[in-house]
């Protein structure tokens, strides 16, 4: 009996164990399970580290030092004028403005063309405090500024109108040529375009223009804009072929031409000559048209003859010269 008793108890040790033993294995086996699935993360969350390619490195660039912005090169000056070889002579005007009265003095317009590249020279002659006109060439560096210093000085204002001279192309006249090789429509185009670029103008005068201004069908064309603009014309005479006055005449845009170059020689001596030759001319016609040019010494003679010049004539826009032809 106690035999069977022993026996039993020794079962149930054993069962006892053997649960205890089962029990431990299966933890053992839970713990590897778990540490095996923790591996397998650490080992994917290491693979996708080490295989996703590197983004580039962007090379490390010093701060940019603030560069001062270039001045704009003054654009190249074109030619103040090809003088013809032979001096035109002052044509006798048959038909004049009307006479002006016995006491007054004969009417003179000088009209310093070639402005728009040099501002300076344009502030000197404005301070001559003198009825003289501005010509500006057009799409110059200094239109627009010269252009206010003529409004602030009551002074007239034209535009200088590049014309294709005999010379072309070895001489360019500049930007806004009118050149014979255009089509009525491009030849209009530019013309308005230059017009446009100085809207203030009253006037015109061609630089240049030894060969456009003997072409009759382009000259209609032009002077066709300048009528519907109401703009006069003073014809700066390069050339002794020159169909400027006829247009004029048929299409009634108000007209004059220029008697005399004062500076085509750069020496006072000359200028003043030029000028007495301007003076007698205008006692003679009872007005004239004298062109220079914005040379210093020009300026020099000029402000020099004002008195005498005074004395002699009155000063005037060209506006006040020019008229329609019968």
């Amino acid at each position: 009996m106690a035999k069977r008793k022993t026996t039993r108890k020794k079962k149930v040790r054993n069962k006892s164990r053997q649960n205890k033993l089962f029990k431990s294995s299966l933890l053992k086996a839970f713990v590897g399970v778990a540490c095996l699935f923790v591996l397998v993360v650490l080992a994917g969350a290491l693979a996708h580290f080490l295989m996703t390619p590197e983004k580039p490195l962007r090379p490390r660039v010093p701060p940019a030092k603030s560069v001062p912005v270039a001045k704009k090169p003054i654009a190249k000056i074109p030619p103040f004028e090809i003088y013809p070889e032979k001096e035109i002579p002052p044509e006798k005007k048959p038909t004049k403005p009307p006479p002006p009265e016995k006491k007054q003095l004969p009417l003179v317009a000088i009209i310093i063309d070639d402005l728009g590249y040099d501002k300076k020279i344009a502030e000197n002659f404005s301070k001559l405090h003198s009825s003289i006109t501005f010509s500006i060439l057009p799409h110059s560096p200094f239109q627009d500024s010269i252009a206010r210093l003529s409004k602030d000085n009551g002074l007239e204002t034209m535009l200088h109108l590049p014309m294709e001279p005999i010379e072309y192309p070895n001489v360019d006249p500049g930007p806004g040529t009118l050149l014979t090789s255009m089509t009525p429509d491009q030849l209009i185009r530019q013309l308005k375009e230059n017009l446009k670029a100085l809207p203030q103008v009253k006037g015109v005068n061609n630089h240049m223009g030894s060969k456009m201004t003997a072409e009759s069908s382009q000259m209609y064309q032009i002077f066709s804009i300048l009528k519907k603009k109401g703009l006069y014309f003073v014809d700066s005479r390069t050339s002794p072929q020159t169909l400027c006055k006829p247009s004029a005449r048929l299409l009634q845009v108000p007209f004059a031409q220029r008697d005399v170059f004062l500076d085509h020689l750069q020496e006072p001596r000359f200028i003043r000559k030029q000028i007495n030759e301007l003076i007698r001319i205008a006692r003679r016609n009872g007005y004239a048209v004298g062109i220079g040019h914005p040379h210093s010494t020009t300026y020099r003679v000029l402000r020099e003859m004002l008195p005498e010049l005074n004395r002699a004539v009155q000063l005037v826009p060209a506006s006040k010269i020019v008229h329609r032809l019968g």
